[in-house]
Formats: structure tokens, sequence, C-alpha cells
């Protein structure tokens, strides 16, 4: 499966290429594991982050462990490809798969600052990377879907992963599964039409609910309320990288025009969101 622009293996002989990992079932018992990150909110599960060293200062070698309470725990070297997969007793394989592509590999490659991830929603419009973020419950996964249902295909519909070259901003396809429904640990429905290269990102916009009878209005935002609106959205969330974390931040914030949308919040009115956000891109 290629997860995030990378490759992972499983229980693989070949030689490693770049932008591969291998993922090896074994009980990572040698290393003392001594530095906690309790994480909440995270499918009811008791899930919590240990390393052999300080947060603090996140270095090349050191080793990480993500524990989910009686399912598994994957642990890394830090600048390695294994990934070391130990089961517990109430691990299954649809388990295992969620919270390696979902929420695991995503924090391991926040702690290697390979990317910078947003909470959104993304599709193409016309070959151009779009986001939607938007607070809890307000509209993204149902907007992500409805524009997957018109036939634009799927970049991520939870995280996408984020970098900067030359002056630019990528966004990074996520995998290729879609979760048009509320359902804990569960990775969704396979999706044909996905994305699968990098690609400057053309937008972000922010959705804010309105009145079921309200007019569609699209307005940029500037300054400090660009960076509101991603801090606001930034998934992996870690005392980790502060300094390189916030820079990455403003560089998207300075380098990537946000658009506030309201939304009439009447599922009937979502094609007229469509075509609005349509005509716009295609006005830009």
């Amino acid at each position: 499966m290629t997860v995030f622009d990378y490759q992972i293996l499983e229980n693989s002989n070949k030689n490693l290429k770049k932008n591969q990992y291998l993922l090896t079932e074994e009980n990572f018992s040698s290393v003392k594991f001594s530095h906690v990150l309790n994480l909440y909110n995270n499918q009811y599960r008791e899930v919590k982050i240990t390393s052999d060293s300080s947060f603090e200062n996140i270095s090349k070698g050191q080793y990480i462990s993500f524990v989910v309470n009686e399912v598994l725990s994957f642990s890394c070297e830090l600048g390695s490809s294994t990934i070391f997969l130990y089961r517990d007793k109430k691990a299954t394989d649809s388990l295992i798969y969620y919270w390696l592509y979902h929420t695991f590999f995503p924090i391991l490659l926040t702690f290697e600052n390979r990317y910078y991830f947003l909470h959104a929603g993304a599709v193409e419009i016309d070959f151009k990377p779009v986001l939607f973020v938007a607070n809890s419950f307000g509209g993204k996964s149902t907007l992500t879907d409805f524009f997957m249902k018109k036939g634009h295909a799927m970049i991520s519909d939870d995280k996408v992963a984020s970098y900067e070259k030359d002056e630019q901003i990528f966004s990074v396809p996520s995998y290729p599964y879609h979760r048009p429904y509320r359902k804990m640990e569960d990775l969704g429905l396979f999706v044909e039409n996905f994305v699968t290269e990098s690609k400057v990102i053309n937008c972000i916009f922010n959705l804010e609910k309105s009145d079921p009878n309200s007019d569609i209005i699209i307005s940029e935002i500037f300054g400090i309320e660009k960076f509101k609106v991603l801090r606001y959205s930034t998934d992996i969330d870690l005392p980790i990288h502060r300094e390189l974390r916030f820079k990455a931040l403003a560089n998207i914030a300075n380098k990537v025009q946000i658009y506030n949308i309201t939304i009439p919040w009447d599922l009937d009115r979502l094609k007229e969101v469509y075509q609005t956000i349509i005509k716009f891109i295609k006005g830009r």
C-alpha cells in the first residue's frame, strides 16, 4: 500500500528503496520507553506515544512507540525504514491497518518532520488540489463526498499532508479510502478515482455554517485570520518541532490563498454550493 507517497511493505526480504517502509511483526522490548505523551479523543481507546528520549529535542536514532492499549503497538527508530508491529490481545487485521494508515504513519512522518498535516478533505478541480477545512461537524466530509460523486478525484477525505518546494506548497495524496459516514476505527470504502501524485495546492476553503436560506458567499481572508484557520485545522498537534512547525504553518499561510465560504445548512442546496465553487475556481 502506498500511503502519503511512501510504500509500506510487509515481511519483505528485499532491500528497501527510497520512499519504502517495512512493516514486520516483533515485540520491540529491548528499548526503555520512559517518556510518554498521552493522546486523547482517539476512538475511545487509551492511546499514547512513548520514547526513549525527550520529546523536546527529536533526533535521528531516537525510538518512538505508538501504543493502543490492548490492541497493538508500532515502534520505529527515527531515520530507519522498519516499523515493528506488536499485536496485543484485541488486535485484528482491520484495526492494524486503520491505526497504521490513519494515525501512526502520519505521526511518524510528523516526528521525522517530512510533512505538515491539515485536517481537511481534498479533491481535484480541473486537476488542481482544493482543500476543505471546517469546524467539527462543519460539512467538510459531506462536501468532499459530494464532489467525489460528481467525478472529482479524491486526494484525502481527512488528513492532507503538505510540504514546501520551490516556494510552493504541495498536497500529498493520503490513501485510497473514503468514509462518507461516521464509523469508528474503519478505513472506509475503497476509492478508484484517487490522485496518485503530489501537486501544488490551488486554494483552501474554510466552510462556515449559515442559515438554510442564506446566500453562498466566498471571501478571501488575509493576515492573522489565515493563520487562525490553519492552526485550528492542524491535524497532528504534538509538542514537537515547535519552531519548524510554526514556520511550516506560516509558509502555508503566506503562499496559499484561503477563502471563507458560507454553507447554507440545507442538503438540498449542496448542488448550489458545488456549482459556486466550480465557477469560482474556473474564474481564478
